[in-house]
């Protein structure tokens, strides 16, 4: 019988877009609220896999908290 490997243990969890669920077509960068959902506990981008967004999603999420940030809404770092 061959070894069991990881990955099959694991089950692949089906995530959906949050702003493709909601039908958001912009993102604004003064939503503040929204866009903290999106940050780690460091005041780091999310990737991906750990928020469920999609790759055209992703692109213009980045864009908005780098201005949201550029503007002083949301910090750079932890407070």
């Amino acid at each position: 019988m061959p070894p069991i490997r990881r990955r099959e243990l694991t089950k692949a969890v089906q995530r959906h877009c949050f702003f493709c669920v909601h039908h958001v077509s912009e993102l604004d960068f003064k939503d503040v609220p929204l866009l903290k959902r999106f940050v780690s506990s460091y005041q780091k981008i999310a990737p991906r896999r750990r928020s469920g967004v999609c790759a055209s999603h992703q692109r213009k999420l980045k864009i908005a908290l780098k201005r949201a940030r550029i503007m002083a809404l949301m910090p750079y770092i932890p407070e």
